[in-house]
């Protein structure tokens, strides 16, 4: 591991030996490396963890890994062949007026246009180019579109509260037309989601209406989270999915550190940092952190209940449950992913032993996502969903889970 020959960068492994009832125990720590994929000859042997064992990473989870070297900077650096022409006029006035009123005192309103977009880094002052934040952020969408083909935020209405109940795949999806870039698109989502919570209009100390409500702040944290923390050189497109009974808000590219690291020590290692200070310099998002505290705690005001969290290393989960929660279990709804794996890991271990591979798969998703469906977690396993409703009949009657609410607006409890 330490010369280099074997694996492809050089590994500093500790090991330490250790006597547990008259046996020797060898343990090696092998440090989190930054210069990941790490993998041994080639890199199709390149593995990641999923849940306790390890498996092979496919191309587009290496492709991941490449981009997170990069993390904070790819989308810093110039678009090539860009220049202020390939920016929105409309965009740039409307941002630069909702910054005169929704941060008067701000030093950035004294400047004119050119300098304020080379003091944003909007536009690098030495080439004239744009940067790729910039780019996303005030571009025209052919502009956008010659760098990053498949540029959209997909939002989409959906009567039920999944997939599998929904009466139709959709009831409206937001169109590629509706918004030119990131600044658009965030009204143009904003104005569907707000319709999802109660809202309080009042009357600011600058004299401004805003409609107020600890639900609408949450959501519109969780909205500008969305779009400041996107992997946009990712094949896969952010997306929102407003079900009956939750509001799910995907979106590609992991987090740079564990969320309860995160949480705790409220870092701010934004993916995007362009992208970021342009919305915090309107005051849309936090000045610190990832605006996680600020979702749970108010969702949790609003609705008694805690966002859900799905996080892998390529990709980042949050949901909002906006449905009834007389009955719900909010700290077992609200539990993340790594509290989940630290609980009900050696539970996992025993229903694999007892009832297979096949069950042990569909009692992790559910613990992962209590609103799932049998149909999503027969496409997660590949198998049938009549497979997968046998799979829970067993889980059901051994009572390790149980059903809470209907069956279209339920969801499922792990029992302690």
């Amino acid at each position: 591991m330490r010369n280099g020959q074997k694996f492809n960068a050089i590994l500093h492994p500790q090991a330490t030996k250790y006597k547990i009832e008259d046996k020797i125990v060898i343990a090696f720590y092998i440090p989190v490396s930054d210069k990941k994929p790490i993998y041994f000859n080639s890199q199709s042997n390149t593995f990641i963890r999923r849940g306790s064992a390890d498996q092979k990473a496919t191309s587009e989870e290496r492709d991941a890994m490449y981009r997170d070297q990069t993390f904070g900077t790819k989308t810093s650096e110039l678009a090539k062949g860009t220049s202020r022409t390939d920016l929105d006029d409309k965009s740039i006035r409307q941002y630069r007026d909702y910054m005169s009123r929704f941060n008067p005192g701000i030093s950035y309103n004294r400047y004119d246009e050119e300098e304020l977009l080379s003091k944003m880094r909007v536009i690098d002052k030495t080439t004239g180019q744009c940067t790729y934040g910039g780019l996303l952020f005030f571009g025209k969408r052919d502009a956008i579109e010659t760098h990053f083909p498949d540029f959209r935020i997909d939002l989409l209405e959906i009567p039920g509260s999944s997939y599998e109940d929904a009466s139709s795949r959709y009831t409206f999806r937001l169109s590629e037309d509706d918004y030119q870039n990131l600044w658009e698109c965030y009204f143009e989502c904003f104005t569907r989601l707000k319709k999802n919570v109660d809202v309080e209009f009042k009357v600011s100390s600058e004299g401004f209406g805003e409609e107020l409500s600890p639900g609408l702040l949450a959501m519109r944290e969780a909205l500008v989270n969305l779009l400041m923390h996107a992997d946009y050189f990712s094949p896969a497109s952010s997306r929102i999915r407003i079900f009956e009974s939750n509001i799910e808000f995907y979106n590609p590219g992991g987090l740079p550190k564990p969320i309860e690291e995160l949480k705790e020590k409220d870092l701010s290692i934004p993916r995007n940092p362009i992208i970021s200070k342009l919305f915090r310099m309107v005051r849309l998002a936090e000045n610190a952190g990832f605006g996680f505290d600020k979702i749970d705690s108010n969702w949790k005001e609003y609705n008694n209940s805690e966002p859900i969290y799905d996080i892998s290393f390529d990709s980042t989960i949050v949901r909002l449950i906006t449905g009834v929660v007389d009955e719900v279990n909010v700290e077992n709804v609200g539990r993340n992913s790594g509290e989940v794996r630290e609980k009900f890991g050696r539970n996992s271990e025993e229903i694999r032993k007892k009832f297979g591979k096949g069950v042990e798969e569909t009692f992790k998703l559910i613990v992962k996502e209590p609103y799932i469906t049998a149909k999503e977690i027969a496409e997660h396993i590949d198998k049938t969903a009549r497979t997968v409703e046998n799979y829970i009949d067993k889980l059901k009657s051994a009572d390790i889970i149980e059903r809470k609410g209907s069956t279209k607006a339920g969801f499922w409890k792990v029992k302690q």
